[in-house]
């Protein structure tokens, strides 16, 4: 048995409908452990992204509390968030600031998801958050894009391509 966790999320969006779908893989070795995905209504793909890596860390949390996980993320809007933004949106009060003052402080987009992840990040610091390049043929990443496409599709009641 593999003591960590190689977690793999993806998230889709169809601006169309403004909706979309989020999903996560869980692996432990070369064994998918558990999987899940959903679909909700959003305004963009990047928000999709950020609620797959927030649905996945609330599994970690209550599955594998105490074990040293990677969450692989193919959007760098999520790598970066997690590894440098989130840390100044929490001490500027959830709100960007620049040097326009009239733009001083600007709403962030998902920011109530930017919160949600921020959190599960802090209470579960077990978790390295890294880059994985997506549509690569890497498994647990293709995997979570199928499953949110599939999630998709099947609240759209699409066929299959």
């Amino acid at each position: 048995m593999h003591d960590s966790l190689q977690i793999f999320t993806d998230g889709s969006f169809d601006a169309a409908s403004a909706s979309g779908s989020w999903a996560f893989v869980v692996m432990e070795g070369e064994r998918q452990v558990f999987s899940d995905s959903g679909v909700d209504k959003g305004a963009s793909n990047n928000a999709f992204e950020v609620l797959a890596a927030a649905k996945a860390m609330g599994w970690i949390g209550g599955a594998a509390k105490d074990r040293p996980v990677t969450l692989w993320t193919d959007s760098r809007h999520v790598l970066e968030g997690c590894h440098h933004w989130r840390a100044i949106w929490r001490n500027n009060g959830w709100k960007r600031i620049t040097a326009n003052p009239r733009l001083r402080r600007r709403a962030i987009p998902d920011a109530a998801l930017w919160q949600q992840l921020d959190s599960l990040l802090e209470s579960n610091r077990h978790v390295v958050v890294k880059l994985c390049k997506g549509h690569a043929g890497l498994a647990g990443n293709e995997q979570a894009d199928a499953l949110a496409r599939d999630a998709y599709r099947a609240a759209a009641r699409l066929p299959r391509s």
